[in-house]
């Protein structure tokens, strides 16, 4: 099937549709390769200056007819649903990418042997261009559809099934590499050659740095159906088309500013490169001042920094950007939520808990039980002007419990079983709720960069530790409760450079192994913090040594899974600084 060619009756040119032009939606009566590429960067611009429904627009009337405006569709789409976790957003998504995967199907060359392509790029006539990026728009398809499944659910087991499934993509990506990685004709470098060529690092980045995150122990799996990962490699690939002047660069660079700014944090240790984070962001802060995209990640970035009062301003300047995606504001209220529980500013952190209770469709269960958990930080006074009852909200948790790809979300499945505690006769009260949920969301690295927070946050769990030691009656509860706030004292102390208090802690709550009676995620998570700790002294031996103990010696806990992803991080940069040294 042949793209004819087309006569745009808009009135930028070639390069005004790359670059500028932002507010004008050119209209096609025919579409030929160069140009559908064109519009659908005419149409990323618009996204990119808040312009989503325009955006939308222009690719609509083609998006069943042209494979790039199929992929462009559905990008937008998948864009809106991963930046939103919303169930509705994601299904909608998902429907949208199977319909543009049977578009790019029908630009595909008719063979079954993909191996072919390397030949085809060599050659390059007109329809075999359009066979090129037809094989890179349909792998990106499935890529998009991979995201989306990691989205839906954190699982390991869930991932792998949709790594089987995706296959076909990553089989498509290595072909492409190898065809784009030889001696090249002239031809080659045409602006359809360095469309193609960002299309393949995009995918082939993504590929290697989404599969370098998992455990050793799931990579071998994948390894014997044909799957590997290199984190090093992946991140080149993705810088290198980050600074390259394809349709794809901004999805390579948003694609690292998630990477540094989310997945190296909640997943991995923390370490991400907000120095290259900047730098990525830099570029298009200049071009789009007022793009929602952009603020949300200057923003997150100043988060992470610990500047909460930059944050702030910035995350209030993104949600006054745009009125259309809603659900942007609710990454914002998200992330405001956070920043006021950093410095313990309860008051302001429940009215955006109570906002994502009202407005946002993600997970009712994690917010309802956010909002009680910070209610619990509160006086009494304060929790009566709220009019609400904290002891309700806790027991409406466990109803609000979704499932998602048959299996219920890990965050979830917390909060329901600490709310549990709430529907005795007589609730045996959470100790520090709002506390430990910002441990599991990694927080604690977060409020690590300002001393005050820090120094702030000990204070009110010495309180805790103070009234747990002084309870008259002690309940069931009593000595789980008493080793999560001894790991949550160390995770302070080790922030505040305290590390042989904060390493007695730790081994406090390693003491307290066989009178814990629920938490027991509170074991292994401690011996992750300990080979931390140890890591950060410089002792790599005994970091590993516990790090593996966790690893090997613990199961079926609470957050296992999140757990696993964070220590094959840890182990990994051990094993990196070891290789490093002389």
């Amino acid at each position: 099937m042949q793209i004819t060619k087309v006569t745009p009756l808009c009135s930028c040119g070639p390069q005004d549709c790359f670059e500028d032009a932002y507010d004008r939606v050119p209209v096609a009566c025919h579409m030929d390769l160069h140009t559908a590429i064109q519009e659908t960067q005419c149409a990323l611009n618009l996204v990119l200056n808040n312009k989503f429904s325009e955006a939308l627009d222009l690719l609509k009337p083609w998006w069943k007819l042209s494979m790039y405006h199929a992929l462009g569709y559905s990008s937008i789409l998948v864009l809106q649903a991963t930046m939103t976790f919303e169930q509705r957003e994601i299904q909608a998504a998902m429907a949208t990418i199977k319909e543009a995967l049977h578009t790019c199907q029908r630009f595909r060359k008719r063979s079954s042997v993909i191996g072919s392509l390397s030949s085809l790029i060599s050659k390059q006539s007109k329809l075999q261009e359009e066979e090129m990026h037809a094989e890179i728009c349909y792998a990106e398809c499935l890529l998009q559809k991979a995201m989306l499944t990691f989205v839906q659910d954190e699982n390991m087991i869930s991932f792998i099934k949709g790594g089987i499934k995706i296959q076909t993509s990553y089989q498509i990506y290595k072909d492409c590499q190898q065809g784009t990685s030889g001696p090249q004709d002239p031809s080659c470098r045409s602006e359809v050659f360095r469309q193609f060529d960002g299309g393949v690092k995009l995918g082939v980045g993504s590929f290697n740095l989404m599969l370098s995150l998992l455990p050793h122990r799931i990579l071998r799996l994948l390894e014997f159906i044909g799957f590997s990962g290199n984190r090093t490699f992946g991140l080149a690939q993705l810088k290198e088309g980050a600074c390259g002047h394809s349709l794809r660069s901004i999805f390579c660079a948003l694609t690292l500013l998630f990477y540094n700014t989310y997945v190296s944090l909640i997943l991995g240790t923390g370490e991400g490169d907000l120095a290259e984070a900047d730098a990525l962001l830099e570029p298009y802060q200049q071009k789009y001042p007022e793009g929602s995209i952009i603020l949300f990640y200057s923003a997150r970035i100043s988060t992470l920094r610990g500047n909460f009062e930059k944050a702030r301003a910035k995350y209030e300047e993104c949600i006054s950007s745009q009125q259309e995606w809603k659900q942007i504001h609710h990454l914002c209220y998200w992330e405001l939520m956070w920043i006021h529980s950093y410095q313990q500013e309860w008051q302001q952190a429940y009215q955006y808990a109570d906002l994502l209770c009202k407005e946002s469709r993600w997970s009712k269960a994690i917010y309802v039980y956010q909002k009680a958990a910070i209610l619990s930080m509160m006086s009494e006074e304060d929790v009566k002007r709220t009019g609400e009852d904290v002891v309700d909200l806790f027991k409406q948790v466990e109803g609000l419990k979704q499932r998602l790809a048959g299996k219920s979300i890990p965050t979830e499945k917390f909060a329901v079983r600490k709310s549990r505690r709430y529907k005795a006769a007589r609730p045996v009260l959470l100790v520090v709720p709002a506390l430990e949920m910002m441990y599991i969301w990694n927080g604690f690295t977060i409020v690590g960069k300002r001393a005050d927070s820090t120094e702030a946050q000990l204070v009110t769990i010495e309180e805790a530790e103070e009234r747990l030691r002084n309870d008259p009656s002690p309940s069931e509860f009593h000595p789980d409760d008493s080793c999560l706030v001894q790991m949550l004292k160390g995770l302070c102390l080790k922030h505040l450079g305290r590390l042989l208090q904060a390493e007695l802690c730790f081994t406090q709550v390693l003491s307290s192994e066989s009178r814990i009676r629920y938490d027991h995620y509170l074991i292994p998570f401690t011996l992750y913090e300990l080979g931390l700790l140890y890591k950060q002294q410089g002792d790599a031996a005994k970091a590993g040594a516990y790090i593996e103990n966790a690893k090997t010696n613990y199961k079926d806990y609470s957050m296992e899974s999140r757990l696993h992803l964070r220590m094959h991080a840890a182990l990994n940069s051990l094993r990196e600084a070891a290789a490093g040294s002389p």
